[in-house]
């Protein structure tokens, strides 16, 4: 794995992040850019732009699109791989969201308040 996904505290604020250009994500995940479009146009990941117009890739969108190139690379065609990836990533999104809120709030009162 990249040294940016070495785990820190204030990693998950990170992840949305847009740091990562196209051309440093394909080298990433050893992909052309031309996969980075192809998921584009299936709707897979759509990153945003820098004010030149460059796509912009955040650490989220980087685990998607390698996840993708993972089942390209098994065999599975990238439509098919597209429809598998955004589901887990809902999964995966919904597990996180249930463990925050499983978490005692800060500054709220007990429970029944």
């Amino acid at each position: 794995m990249p040294p940016e996904s070495t785990s820190h505290a204030g990693d998950r604020l990170d992840d949305d992040h847009p740091a990562h250009a196209t051309g440093r994500v394909a080298e990433m995940i050893g992909a052309a850019p031309g996969f980075l479009r192809a998921i584009g146009a299936a709707r897979l990941v759509t990153p945003p732009r820098s004010e030149g117009g460059r796509r912009r890739y955040s650490r989220y969108r980087l685990r998607i699109a390698a996840r993708a190139r993972e089942l390209v690379d098994g065999d599975t065609p990238i439509d098919a791989a597209c429809r598998i990836v955004i589901p887990e990533g809902r999964r995966e999104e919904a597990l996180r969201l249930d463990e925050e809120l499983r978490r005692p709030a800060v500054g709220r009162g007990g429970a029944g308040s």
